[in-house]
């Protein structure tokens, strides 16, 4: 069995894409849909930068996904890999949820980046800048690190285990003080190392709720098809078909946290022996520390593209 993935925020940088839109007129497409879909030279932006412009959440989240959607578009029109005789479930971490839900042509193109723009400018709108934090524990386990998170949180400050990446990496999200006396209990608790993430808001906590309250209504309207493929979804580490199901994860997602190693360990007991990320090479190396018996292949380029032709 196999299963195809789609990274999230953070594999972004100045020049993705561009080598799939030269190549390939099924990959260029996709970005000019996005471009349209947005009312926005987004394509430029991820070619030419700047960068600190590029990383805004609104920018990034749609930009990770045209890539991840450009490279399927190459697989599927150009060597006739087809995602629905190919991979029995789909799964993306964070904005890769989206990214899926396109890719099992649940969601349109246009669709999507719409979706991706209303969620990382709610995302950045829902706190302060300055006001949030996110922070990663590294050794420590998943029960200890919420522990840590919930003894952080005083004096009406939140601090909340947001991602379970894989064993030994939990990122913590809340407000700014709270994660900082977090990364301090946790270096006398075992932690090998913490390090405060280059990210604009605490994404994944439940200070993230007028975010997800601004996804309930954009979700409420937008148009859903039965997917080609099941989901595994972020916040209950399980396969999801039913579409109101799948709109109500959506918004819990928002303020819940990514069960990502839980997802990948459903998925391996499930049967799957191969996971294909694409767009990205960023979930590859947290599968081989969850499910070290899981063949991770990835395609973010046209070489990689081919290469995975020949896996397949």
């Amino acid at each position: 069995m196999r299963a195809v993935i789609f990274p999230g925020q953070g594999s972004q940088s100045v020049g993705m894409g561009r080598g799939l839109a030269e190549a390939s007129p099924h990959a260029r497409a996709v970005f000019e849909e996005v471009d349209d879909a947005l009312g926005q030279k987004l394509s430029r932006l991820m070619w030419e930068g700047p960068e600190e412009t590029l990383t805004l959440t609104a920018n990034a989240q749609p930009a990770i996904m045209a890539v991840g959607i450009a490279a399927l578009r190459v697989l599927e029109a150009e060597a006739g890999v087809l995602l629905a005789d190919k991979a029995d479930f789909v799964a993306g971490h964070s904005l890769g949820e989206y990214t899926a839900l396109c890719a099992a042509r649940s969601l349109s193109l246009a669709d999507t980046a719409r979706l991706l723009r209303v969620r990382g400018e709610a995302m950045q709108a829902a706190v302060p800048f300055g006001e949030g934090a996110m922070a990663a524990l590294l050794g420590l386990g998943f029960e200890d690190v919420a522990a840590i998170a919930a003894e952080a949180s005083v004096d009406g400050e939140v601090c909340e285990a947001a991602n379970d990446n894989a064993p030994g990496q939990v990122v913590i999200s809340g407000h700014t003080p709270a994660v900082a006396r977090a990364m301090a209990l946790a270096r006398t608790r075992g932690a090998r190392h913490s390090v405060l993430l280059p990210v604009s808001a605490p994404f994944h906590c439940s200070l993230m709720q007028p975010a997800a309250e601004a996804m309930a209504a954009a979700l409420a309207t937008a148009r859903f098809a039965p997917l080609v493929v099941p989901l595994v979804a972020n916040v209950t580490a399980a396969p999801v078909q039913d579409l109101d199901e799948i709109r109500r994860l959506l918004v819990a997602q928002v303020t819940g946290t990514v069960r990502w190693r839980e997802s990948v360990l459903w998925m391996a007991g499930a049967g799957v022996a191969t996971m294909v990320e694409l767009g990205g090479k960023v979930l590859g190396p947290m599968i081989r520390r969850i499910a070290p018996d899981v063949k991770t292949l990835t395609a973010a380029d046209m070489a990689g593209i081919e290469a995975l032709v020949k896996e397949l």
